[in-house]
């Protein structure tokens, strides 16, 4: 799925209002109902509510669902793409949306501007596409759970990425400096550079190398391993601004980052290590020996005693981060922080280390119109087949539960309950005998 923004200046104050309402009333449920966002929309008036629900149903921002028990609307990815775009622009931090300039697993990214004419780089996570096979075919962990909803997933990826970014950016890592999100995008700074994925010949292979796993180790150092640090998520920067970043490479991609005490630190460790190995040794042409005359334990490679690293000899805590962002495998999760770690570790297990296709970096100005990613039918309705609905007695009696605290909702919006009473994140709620 493309970023369409082809609406967005025709689109009114109450357009946006009905539409936040729905993504509100998405908070506890599934389909919203009409009398619902009427009420969270604050409108004035019930016919102004339903024209701007077919205005936006008609440009696919809402979606009506099909065999409802009930009149109402669910919030599209379009719709949050627009509600997204709309609180950056209010906030000034963006003005214009430009090519694709990369396609990912989970996420699209994008070439943008601000007021002065900056250029950013604008990061959409889509977490559930049908492109990521591994949780495609893995999507036991969302069964009968009321929030775990793919555009739910997508806000806690973004904002996670964006803790993970701030961070490292204020403690002198060589990452992308973060300059807003909303929802389910992260806006960040544009680096003149290209993936190292394209790399074939460096001015300093071997200094390229030892940087390299020098950075698996300052980052373990502070608590953090990346998990997926390859040659898709490091930036080579272009020769002619090196001084301007004062790195030779930029690091991106942190959603799926765990702390060093995380169950399986060491293996994601080795991993990341492993891949930076495989790329210089396939591509690069370039593997260090070891040479035990060599005393130098600066660096990794050629000239230095190790010639990798090690998780149980290398790594020595010196800072905290891990706690300050909360990472996996170090505290005691939330609901909302489970949810995204059960998608994540299926991401960390899948990863193919040997499908090159599987992020595609587009060159400025190119635009793939022929390859555009779609989603299955269970992402976009977000149901599931027979047989997982039929695997879960529970999940049938939360869903049965869940239809009947609907309705009661919507008759006592229609009869006579004047104020109904709201939980702590504005979700509307019945007690009994009401």
């Amino acid at each position: 799925m493309k970023l369409d923004l082809t609406y967005m200046r025709s689109m009114t104050p109450d357009d946006f209002r009905v539409l936040t309402a729905v993504e509100t009333g998405s908070r506890n449920h599934e389909i919203v109902p009409t009398p619902l966002i009427h009420q969270i929309s604050y409108m004035r008036s019930l016919s102004g509510t339903n024209r701007c629900i077919s205005d936006l149903a008609k440009i696919r921002l809402i979606q009506k669902m099909r065999n409802a028990k009930y009149d109402g609307y669910k919030l599209t990815y379009n719709g949050y793409d627009y509600l997204a775009m709309k609180s950056m622009l209010n906030r000034g931090t963006i003005v214009s949306v430009g090519t694709t300039i990369g396609v990912g697993k989970e996420s699209d990214i994008y070439a943008t501007s601000d007021a002065t004419g900056i250029k950013k780089v604008l990061k959409i996570h889509r977490l559930g596409r049908t492109s990521f096979k591994t949780v495609k075919n893995n999507r036991d962990y969302l069964r009968n759970r009321s929030a775990g909803s793919w555009m739910y997933l997508s806000r806690l990826a973004a904002n996670k990425e964006y803790q993970f970014m701030s961070t490292l950016k204020a403690n002198g890592f060589f990452v992308p400096e973060p300059y807003d999100y909303s929802r389910h995008c992260v806006l960040m700074q544009w680096i003149d550079g290209y993936p190292m994925r394209s790399l074939r010949e460096h001015y300093n292979v071997k200094g390229l190398y030892s940087e390299l796993m020098k950075f698996i180790v300052k980052l373990a150092n502070h608590g953090l391993i990346h998990c997926d640090f390859n040659e898709f998520n490091i930036i080579i920067v272009n020769d002619d601004v090196r001084e301007k970043y004062g790195n030779d490479f930029i690091v991106i991609d942190f959603p799926q980052c765990i702390s060093i005490e995380h169950v399986d630190a060491e293996f994601y460790f080795k991993r990341d290590v492993e891949c930076i190995k495989r790329f210089f040794r396939k591509k690069l042409g370039y593997e260090p020996e070891a040479d035990p005359i060599m005393v130098d334990t600066d660096g990794y490679g050629d000239g230095f005693k190790y010639t990798e690293p090690d998780f149980k000899r290398d790594v020595k805590r010196i800072a905290n981060l891990d706690v300050q962002v909360e990472a996996s495998g170090y505290s005691k999760k939330k609901k909302g922080d489970r949810d995204l770690e059960d998608a994540v570790e299926f991401m960390r297990k899948g990863a193919d280390e040997n499908d090159e296709d599987s992020f595609e970096v587009m060159g400025e100005g190119e635009v793939d119109d022929d390859d555009e990613y779609e989603y299955d039918s269970e992402y976009d309705s977000e149901e599931y087949d027979d047989e997982d609905q039929d695997s879960s007695d529970d999940g049938q009696k939360e869903a049965e539960n869940l239809d009947e605290e609907n309705e009661r909702i919507i008759e006592a919006l229609q009869y006579g309950v004047k104020e109904l009473k709201m939980d702590k994140l504005g979700n509307y709620i019945l007690e009994d005998g009401e």
